[in-house]
Protein backbone atom coordinates (compact mmCIF):
# COMPACT_ATOMS: atom_id res chain seq x y z
CA UNK A 1 0.00 0.00 0.00
CA UNK A 2 1.64 3.21 -1.03
CA UNK A 3 2.17 5.68 1.45
CA UNK A 4 1.15 9.51 0.57
CA UNK A 5 3.59 12.32 1.99
CA UNK A 6 2.48 14.55 4.95
CA UNK A 7 -0.23 16.84 4.11
CA UNK A 8 0.84 20.20 4.51
CA UNK A 9 -2.71 21.41 5.06
CA UNK A 10 -3.47 22.44 9.07
CA UNK A 11 -7.39 20.70 8.60
CA UNK A 12 -8.51 19.86 12.07
CA UNK A 13 -6.64 23.07 13.76
CA UNK A 14 -8.70 25.41 15.44
CA UNK A 15 -7.47 28.77 14.71
CA UNK A 16 -4.07 27.79 13.03
CA UNK A 17 -2.84 30.95 12.18
CA UNK A 18 -3.18 31.83 16.32
CA UNK A 19 -1.48 28.45 16.93
CA UNK A 20 1.35 28.58 14.34
CA UNK A 21 2.29 32.22 15.26
CA UNK A 22 3.01 30.80 18.83
CA UNK A 23 4.48 27.26 18.28
CA UNK A 24 7.09 25.64 15.40
CA UNK A 25 5.15 23.00 13.59
CA UNK A 26 6.51 20.27 11.38
CA UNK A 27 5.80 17.08 9.96
CA UNK A 28 8.01 14.15 9.10
CA UNK A 29 7.80 10.98 7.55
CA UNK A 30 8.74 7.79 9.29
CA UNK A 31 11.17 4.89 8.38
CA UNK A 32 10.01 3.54 4.98
CA UNK A 33 8.84 0.22 6.67
CA UNK A 34 6.59 2.09 9.03
CA UNK A 35 4.36 4.25 6.60
CA UNK A 36 1.87 1.43 5.87
CA UNK A 37 0.87 1.97 9.59
CA UNK A 38 2.10 5.51 10.87
CA UNK A 39 0.79 8.63 8.80
CA UNK A 40 3.40 11.06 9.90
CA UNK A 41 5.11 12.48 12.88
CA UNK A 42 4.10 15.96 14.24
CA UNK A 43 6.79 18.14 16.68
CA UNK A 44 5.96 21.58 17.84
CA UNK A 45 8.30 23.50 20.33
CA UNK A 46 6.90 26.29 22.34
CA UNK A 47 8.35 29.00 24.69
CA UNK A 48 5.39 31.29 25.62
CA UNK A 49 5.41 34.24 27.58
CA UNK A 50 1.82 33.60 28.60
CA UNK A 51 -0.31 30.05 28.39
CA UNK A 52 -1.97 29.36 25.11
CA UNK A 53 -4.35 26.84 24.72
CA UNK A 54 -4.73 24.89 21.75
CA UNK A 55 -7.82 23.57 19.91
CA UNK A 56 -8.24 20.50 17.56
CA UNK A 57 -10.76 18.65 15.72
CA UNK A 58 -9.64 15.31 16.18
CA UNK A 59 -8.95 12.74 13.44
CA UNK A 60 -10.28 8.93 13.47
CA UNK A 61 -6.67 8.50 14.58
CA UNK A 62 -4.70 7.19 17.86
CA UNK A 63 -1.58 9.35 18.62
CA UNK A 64 1.31 7.91 20.66
CA UNK A 65 2.55 11.23 22.12
CA UNK A 66 6.37 12.04 23.85
CA UNK A 67 6.05 15.13 26.11
CA UNK A 68 8.03 17.85 27.94
CA UNK A 69 6.53 20.76 29.87
CA UNK A 70 9.86 21.64 30.95
CA UNK A 71 8.97 23.87 34.12
CA UNK A 72 6.69 20.78 35.14
CA UNK A 73 8.40 17.61 35.27
CA UNK A 74 9.92 15.25 33.29
CA UNK A 75 9.37 14.05 29.85
CA UNK A 76 6.67 11.40 29.36
CA UNK A 77 4.88 9.24 27.15
CA UNK A 78 0.93 8.85 26.55
CA UNK A 79 -1.61 7.14 24.10
CA UNK A 80 -4.44 9.29 22.95
CA UNK A 81 -7.58 7.55 21.49
CA UNK A 82 -9.65 8.86 19.43
CA UNK A 83 -11.26 12.12 20.53
CA UNK A 84 -14.90 12.53 19.94
CA UNK A 85 -15.24 16.38 21.28
CA UNK A 86 -13.16 18.93 20.61
CA UNK A 87 -9.77 18.45 22.19
CA UNK A 88 -7.75 21.30 24.20
CA UNK A 89 -4.42 21.27 25.26
CA UNK A 90 -2.52 24.12 27.27
CA UNK A 91 1.08 25.52 26.30
CA UNK A 92 2.65 26.86 28.77
CA UNK A 93 6.56 28.26 29.25
CA UNK A 94 9.01 25.70 27.29
CA UNK A 95 8.00 22.58 26.13
CA UNK A 96 7.71 19.96 22.93
CA UNK A 97 5.74 17.51 21.84
CA UNK A 98 7.15 14.38 19.35
CA UNK A 99 4.56 12.75 17.99
CA UNK A 100 2.87 9.81 15.84
CA UNK A 101 -0.06 10.06 14.38
CA UNK A 102 -0.75 6.31 13.17
CA UNK A 103 -3.20 6.34 10.39
CA UNK A 104 -6.77 5.50 10.92
CA UNK A 105 -7.13 1.66 11.36
CA UNK A 106 -3.40 1.03 11.58
CA UNK A 107 -2.55 1.40 15.38
CA UNK A 108 -4.36 -2.21 16.14
CA UNK A 109 -1.37 -4.08 14.47
CA UNK A 110 0.47 -2.62 17.27
CA UNK A 111 -1.76 -3.37 20.39
CA UNK A 112 -4.17 -6.45 19.15
CA UNK A 113 -5.20 -7.54 22.20
CA UNK A 114 -8.11 -5.06 22.04
CA UNK A 115 -10.52 -3.35 20.10
CA UNK A 116 -9.53 0.24 19.29
CA UNK A 117 -12.82 1.61 20.65
CA UNK A 118 -10.96 0.84 24.02
CA UNK A 119 -9.05 3.77 23.76
CA UNK A 120 -11.59 5.88 22.30
CA UNK A 121 -12.08 9.07 24.32
CA UNK A 122 -8.74 8.30 26.49
CA UNK A 123 -5.57 9.42 27.04
CA UNK A 124 -3.42 7.24 29.14
CA UNK A 125 0.28 6.69 30.07
CA UNK A 126 1.92 5.27 26.48
CA UNK A 127 3.81 2.71 29.22
CA UNK A 128 0.41 0.84 29.71
CA UNK A 129 0.39 -0.42 26.39
CA UNK A 130 3.89 -0.34 25.32
CA UNK A 131 5.92 -1.15 28.06
CA UNK A 132 9.14 0.13 26.29
CA UNK A 133 7.44 3.37 26.23
CA UNK A 134 9.22 4.87 29.73
CA UNK A 135 10.69 7.87 31.38
CA UNK A 136 14.05 7.42 29.43
CA UNK A 137 12.57 6.31 26.57
CA UNK A 138 10.37 9.83 26.24
CA UNK A 139 13.45 11.87 27.60
CA UNK A 140 15.55 10.14 24.48
CA UNK A 141 13.19 10.89 22.02
CA UNK A 142 12.12 14.76 23.31
CA UNK A 143 15.55 16.19 24.19
CA UNK A 144 17.74 16.21 20.98
CA UNK A 145 17.85 19.80 19.49
CA UNK A 146 17.49 18.87 16.22
CA UNK A 147 14.51 17.36 13.91
CA UNK A 148 16.44 14.70 12.63
CA UNK A 149 17.67 13.61 15.45
CA UNK A 150 13.95 13.39 17.23
CA UNK A 151 12.79 11.46 14.45
CA UNK A 152 15.50 9.26 13.89
CA UNK A 153 14.77 8.25 17.97
CA UNK A 154 11.20 8.01 16.72
CA UNK A 155 11.87 5.45 14.12
CA UNK A 156 14.36 3.04 16.94
CA UNK A 157 11.35 3.47 19.20
CA UNK A 158 8.68 2.45 16.65
CA UNK A 159 10.47 -0.47 14.73
CA UNK A 160 11.23 -1.96 17.98
CA UNK A 161 8.04 -2.47 18.85
CA UNK A 162 6.51 -5.89 18.06
CA UNK A 163 3.01 -5.51 15.78
CA UNK A 164 0.94 -8.47 13.91
CA UNK A 165 0.29 -7.79 10.45
CA UNK A 166 -3.64 -7.93 9.79
CA UNK A 167 -5.70 -7.57 6.73
CA UNK A 168 -8.93 -6.45 8.27
CA UNK A 169 -6.29 -3.13 9.46
CA UNK A 170 -5.62 -2.50 5.76
CA UNK A 171 -9.23 -2.82 4.94
CA UNK A 172 -10.19 -0.53 7.41
CA UNK A 173 -7.31 1.76 6.13
CA UNK A 174 -8.15 1.81 3.18
CA UNK A 175 -12.09 2.68 3.67
CA UNK A 176 -11.06 5.10 6.09
CA UNK A 177 -8.76 6.61 3.26
CA UNK A 178 -12.22 6.53 0.83
CA UNK A 179 -14.21 8.32 3.23
CA UNK A 180 -11.70 11.28 3.47
CA UNK A 181 -10.90 11.75 0.16
CA UNK A 182 -14.37 11.11 -1.66
CA UNK A 183 -16.98 13.83 -0.53
CA UNK A 184 -20.00 11.69 -1.84
CA UNK A 185 -19.86 9.15 0.56
CA UNK A 186 -23.02 10.15 2.50
CA UNK A 187 -24.75 6.97 3.67
CA UNK A 188 -23.16 4.34 5.37
CA UNK A 189 -25.58 1.66 3.69
CA UNK A 190 -24.45 2.66 0.40
CA UNK A 191 -20.94 2.49 1.05
CA UNK A 192 -21.26 -0.80 2.87
CA UNK A 193 -22.48 -2.07 -0.27
CA UNK A 194 -20.28 -1.15 -2.51
CA UNK A 195 -17.53 -2.85 -0.38
CA UNK A 196 -19.43 -5.95 -0.43
CA UNK A 197 -20.45 -5.42 3.55
CA UNK A 198 -23.15 -5.36 5.65
CA UNK A 199 -23.74 -2.17 7.64
CA UNK A 200 -23.28 -4.04 11.04
CA UNK A 201 -19.82 -5.76 9.50
CA UNK A 202 -18.64 -2.28 9.07
CA UNK A 203 -19.56 -1.01 12.41
CA UNK A 204 -17.88 -3.97 13.85
CA UNK A 205 -14.58 -3.43 11.98
CA UNK A 206 -14.92 0.53 12.69
CA UNK A 207 -15.05 -0.19 16.41
CA UNK A 208 -12.22 -2.95 16.20
CA UNK A 209 -9.80 -1.35 13.87
CA UNK A 210 -10.37 2.69 13.56
CA UNK A 211 -12.25 3.06 17.20
CA UNK A 212 -15.35 4.97 16.18
CA UNK A 213 -18.29 4.59 13.77
CA UNK A 214 -17.86 4.64 10.02
CA UNK A 215 -20.56 7.73 10.39
CA UNK A 216 -18.64 9.22 12.77
CA UNK A 217 -16.15 9.57 10.17
CA UNK A 218 -17.99 10.70 7.85
CA UNK A 219 -19.37 13.31 9.93
CA UNK A 220 -15.66 15.05 10.84
CA UNK A 221 -14.23 14.78 7.74
CA UNK A 222 -16.80 16.91 6.47
CA UNK A 223 -16.57 19.34 9.80
CA UNK A 224 -12.69 19.10 8.62
CA UNK A 225 -13.89 20.58 5.23
CA UNK A 226 -15.96 23.04 6.78
CA UNK A 227 -13.42 24.40 9.11
CA UNK A 228 -10.61 24.71 6.44
CA UNK A 229 -13.24 26.99 4.22
CA UNK A 230 -14.20 29.00 6.96
CA UNK A 231 -10.61 29.58 7.97
CA UNK A 232 -9.68 30.36 4.94
CA UNK A 233 -12.20 31.92 3.06
CA UNK A 234 -14.52 34.90 3.58
CA UNK A 235 -16.99 34.81 0.64
CA UNK A 236 -18.62 31.09 2.17
CA UNK A 237 -21.61 30.36 0.67
CA UNK A 238 -22.55 28.06 3.24
CA UNK A 239 -25.85 27.10 1.74
CA UNK A 240 -23.88 25.53 -1.31
CA UNK A 241 -21.28 24.08 0.69
CA UNK A 242 -23.78 22.61 2.96
CA UNK A 243 -25.07 20.59 -0.15
CA UNK A 244 -21.38 19.83 -1.58
CA UNK A 245 -20.64 18.27 1.69
CA UNK A 246 -23.89 15.83 1.26
CA UNK A 247 -25.95 17.96 4.45
CA UNK A 248 -29.64 17.92 3.90
CA UNK A 249 -29.37 21.84 4.33
CA UNK A 250 -27.12 24.80 5.45
CA UNK A 251 -28.99 24.79 9.09
CA UNK A 252 -27.75 21.24 9.40
CA UNK A 253 -24.12 21.77 8.59
CA UNK A 254 -24.46 25.16 10.80
CA UNK A 255 -25.13 22.88 14.39
CA UNK A 256 -22.84 20.25 13.47
CA UNK A 257 -20.00 22.83 13.22
CA UNK A 258 -21.16 24.54 16.23
CA UNK A 259 -21.69 22.06 18.08
CA UNK A 260 -17.92 20.49 17.40
CA UNK A 261 -16.04 24.05 17.35
CA UNK A 262 -17.88 25.57 20.02
CA UNK A 263 -18.74 28.54 17.69
CA UNK A 264 -21.20 29.01 14.37
CA UNK A 265 -19.04 28.78 11.04
CA UNK A 266 -19.56 32.82 10.50
CA UNK A 267 -18.12 33.78 13.88
CA UNK A 268 -15.05 31.41 13.22
CA UNK A 269 -14.43 32.78 10.13
CA UNK A 270 -14.62 36.35 11.50
CA UNK A 271 -12.09 35.82 14.11
CA UNK A 272 -10.31 33.66 11.79
CA UNK A 273 -10.25 36.52 9.80
CA UNK A 274 -8.83 38.60 12.74
CA UNK A 275 -6.05 36.52 13.02
CA UNK A 276 -6.83 35.85 17.13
Amino acid sequence: MEAPAPRPDTRGIVNPSGLLSRVRFRRHEPAEPLRRYVEWYWLIDWDLPEPYVSHVVPHPSVNLTFQWDEAEGPPYAEVTGVAQGLFARKLTGPGRVCGVKFRPGGFRPYAPEAPVSRWTGRALPAEEVFPAATGDAARAIVTPADDHARVAALDTFLLALPHTPDPQADLAMTLVRHIRADRTVRRVGDFASAHGLSVRALQRLFSAYVGVSPKWCVLRYRIHEALETAGTRTDVDWATLATELGYADQAHLVRDFTATVGVPPTAYTAEAGAGT
